[in-house]
């Protein structure tokens, strides 16, 4: 199950709006005979895959499998019929699929057709692979994970709006790692007209990783020569704003960006919640946002962050710097956000914690 669970990872970014799934297949005398992991977009399947590597040898033999198999059919037809066809006698499965068209039912197929099932097996990793999945099937809305890089004494830019580059080369390959393993990318119209930035995955053999990029965009602001909406053919490019269609929006339309009418807040900007509401049922199920001191704290105040990576330089910028987060509102400390460090670790000169809600 370790084994399928690290296949399931590599998928991590690639497969929405599907899980990743990760499945290895022994024969009945315990030679690893298959493995498989959820192709790009959601298909193949990664049992498929596994199926097709073991062939013949598969049968009576044993299947690991870090999500119940499914049970409908879609696209393909169901993973437990393909598991029940190929003669398998024992499958192990890491945790249930809360999709209401599975959700028991794929353990129920193979149980019916006589086949061992044993469940539970590293079922807290697995449901951390697939907390992105979950949060869309429980919530309609992706995990999000926040990642701030700043001084010691979080600041994200000096006076002056220099911020290039506060955190050092190895924090900023951590961070582009992070990008690989997300749907999607996260910014506010600030850091677009302040960065140019290009939000793609610059990690050596996984730039093909680079994921959808999205930019919190109220009023319309965005540049329509900018790096994002010159490369929104290459590299998907979703603008969410409020109002109605017009002339800019077509105009974007027509470069290859996608614009997502939202509405707005008591403030007059897009309604978060309402927005990775819109994002879910697009399919997006894993979204980072590296989106600036409001976007973040706008995250952080509505209660919508499950993971917060926080990259800190071993420098101090001081009070007049860029804050990191802007005003979340707090008046009473019994309302802040709180979370837990669940790791921490070294980056070069730099140290970064990783921190999650809900413990």
């Amino acid at each position: 199950m370790k084994m399928a669970l690290g296949l399931a990872r590599r998928g991590l970014g690639l497969t929405w709006p599907n899980p990743s799934v990760g499945c290895v297949i022994a024969d009945p005398d315990g030679r690893i005979i298959g493995r498989g992991l959820t192709g790009r977009g959601g298909r193949p399947h990664a049992e498929t895959l596994a199926l097709s590597q073991a062939g013949e040898a598969a049968r009576g033999g044993t299947a690991w499998v870090t999500l119940e198999p499914c049970a409908h059919h879609g696209e393909t037809p169901p993973c437990a019929e393909a598991l029940i066809a190929a003669g398998l006698a024992r499958i192990v499965v890491a945790t249930p699929d809360p999709d209401h068209r599975v959700s028991g039912r794929g353990i129920a197929l193979l149980e019916q057709a006589g086949i061992e099932v044993e469940s539970g097996i590293c079922q807290a990793e697995a449901d951390q692979v697939n907390q992105g999945f979950f949060k869309r099937c429980a919530e309609t809305r992706p995990m999000v994970t926040v990642k701030i890089a700043s001084s010691l004494d979080g600041r994200i830019a000096s006076a002056s709006g220099h911020s290039q580059w506060i955190t050092g080369l190895e924090s900023r390959r951590r961070g582009h790692l992070l990008r690989a393993t997300h749907d999607a990318i996260l910014v506010g119209i600030g850091t677009v007209l302040a960065d140019n930035p290009s939000l793609d995955c610059r990690l050596a053999g996984l730039e093909d990783r680079s994921p959808l990029r999205v930019v919190v965009d109220s009023h319309l602001r965005i540049a329509e020569d900018c790096q994002l909406v010159a490369t929104a053919r290459k590299i998907p490019t979703w603008v969410i704003t409020t109002g109605k269609p017009g002339r800019k929006s077509d105009r974007l339309e027509k470069t290859g960006v996608k614009v997502i009418f939202c509405d707005s807040d008591h403030q007059g900007r897009v309604d978060m919640v309402q927005m990775l509401t819109l994002l879910g049922q697009a399919g997006l199920t894993r979204l980072l946002s590296e989106g600036g001191a409001q976007v973040n704290a706008s995250l952080i105040r509505a209660s919508l962050v499950d993971r917060l990576y926080w990259f800190r330089s071993p420098s101090i910028i001081g009070g007049d710097g860029l804050a990191a987060l802007s005003s979340i509102g707090v008046e009473d400390l019994a309302d802040i956000a709180e979370f837990s460090l669940v790791r921490t670790g070294q980056s070069g000169k730099d140290c970064w914690q990783e921190f999650i809600t809900g413990l």
